[in-house]
């Protein structure tokens, strides 16, 4: 994936965030829960796009009989 399309995801996540949290009123502890899901799911996105984590479906799960 090219870095301008990954720049340009981060901006866009990151400006849809500051929308929601700036708009949409809520409780403090449900914007604190949201910003967190979000920024772990970032995290994690740039670690497979980066190669750092592979993909899920190389994990293999022991079959019990």
């Amino acid at each position: 994936m090219p870095l301008i399309t990954v720049i340009i995801t981060l901006v866009v996540i990151g400006v849809l965030l500051w929308l929601i949290n700036s708009y949409i009123p809520m409780d403090g502890k449900i914007k604190n829960i949201l910003n967190v899901v979000v920024v772990i799911c970032v995290v994690v996105w740039l670690l497979h796009v980066f190669g750092i984590i592979d993909h899920a479906n190389t994990i293999e799960v022991p079959r019990v009989h």
